[in-house]
C-alpha cells in the first residue's frame, strides 16, 4: 500500500494495498475504498463514504462530506460511488439527509470536473460528465450518459433525462427531456435531439428517426405538452416507434414539475 506520510488515516478506514493515497490527504473512520483508486494529494474523504474500483480523485475534492442542510444532526447517512470515475479538483459531493433517503450516489465511469458540486440525497448515472462549477442542488437526479454543462445551476428535485446535454450557463429549474439538448442560447428551451451525442452512443438511423419524429410533436408542432404525449402515444401503439420513445412517453408523464421545452 503506498500512503504518503502526511496522508492522515483514521483508524477502521478500509483501503486496499492496490490503492495510492498522496499527500496530505485526509481519510475517515468510516470510508471504504476498492481496489486500485487513486487520491492525488489534499482530499478529503469524510463520513460514511464507499467507493469502488479505479477511482482517481485530485487535489482539494472533498467527498462524503456532511450535507449543507440545516436540518441535518449529524446523522449516519451516505455517499456511494461506483468504479472508474475521475473527481477533479475542488469538486464537492455530499452525503445523503435522512429527510431525503440517507444516500446521494454517483454511478461508474462518470468525469465530475473541477469545482462541482453534487447536493445531497443526488442521483447521478453511470457515464455522465458534468463540467466545471456544475451545481447540483439536493435531491438532484442526473440520468446515464447525461452532460451538464460549465456554470449550471440545477433545482431541488429536478430530473435531467439520459442522453441529454445541457449547454454552459443554462439555469434548470424544471426537469430536462431525454435525448434533448437544451441551452441558454436558445432562451433556456429544449431546441432539438442530441444527434451527435446519440450516434456517439450508437443509437441506429431507425432510432434516430423514431426520437426526430417524437421531438417534432412536442416542440415544434402547436400542441400543448399533454397533448403531444396523446400523440406519442399514439404512434407508440401503432407500432412505430420503440423503447427510446416509450421511456421518453414516460419520463414526460412522470414530470411533476413539467419539462423544460
Amino acid at each position: 500500500m503506498s500512503i504518503h506520510p502526511t496522508a492522515i488515516v483514521a483508524a477502521g478506514a478500509q483501503i486496499p494495498e492496490s490503492c495510492t493515497v498522496g499527500p496530505y490527504c485526509t481519510i475517515g473512520a468510516n470510508v471504504v475504498l476498492g481496489e486500485d483508486c487513486e487520491l492525488v494529494s489534499h482530499v478529503v474523504l469524510d463520513g460514511h463514504l464507499t467507493m469502488g474500483d479505479r477511482n482517481r480523485v485530485f487535489p482539494f475534492a472533498c467527498l462524503g462530506v456532511a450535507p449543507q442542510d440545516l436540518k441535518y444532526a449529524g446523522e449516519p447517512t451516505r455517499a456511494e460511488l461506483g468504479d472508474d470515475n475521475t473527481i477533479r479538483e475542488y469538486v464537492t459531493i455530499s452525503r445523503g439527509t435522512t429527510g431525503g433517503g440517507g444516500v446521494t450516489r454517483v454511478g461508474s465511469g462518470c468525469l465530475i470536473m473541477a469545482y462541482t458540486h453534487i447536493g445531497h440525497d443526488s442521483s447521478i448515472g453511470n457515464g455522465c460528465i458534468l463540467a466545471n462549477s456544475a451545481t447540483l442542488a439536493g435531491h438532484v437526479t442526473v440520468e446515464d450518459y447525461a452532460v451538464v454543462g460549465a456554470l449550471c445551476p440545477v433545482h431541488q428535485f429536478c430530473r435531467i433525462g439520459r442522453y441529454s446535454y445541457i449547454g454552459g450557463g443554462t439555469t434548470i429549474t424544471q426537469n430536462v427531456l431525454p435525448y434533448s439538448l437544451t441551452s441558454i442560447e436558445r432562451n433556456n428551451h429544449a431546441y432539438g435531439l442530441n444527434k451527435v451525442g446519440l450516434e456517439r452512443r450508437g443509437f441506429t438511423p431507425k432510432q434516430m428517426k423514431e426520437l426526430r419524429t417524437a421531438y417534432k410533436l412536442l416542440l415544434a408542432s402547436k400542441m400543448n405538452t399533454s397533448q403531444a404525449l396523446e400523440a406519442i402515444r399514439q404512434t407508440l401503439a401503432s407500432g412505430n416507434a420503440g423503447e427510446h420513445v416509450a421511456y421518453l412517453a414516460e419520463f414526460i408523464a412522470a414530470s411533476e414539475r413539467g419539462v423544460i421545452k
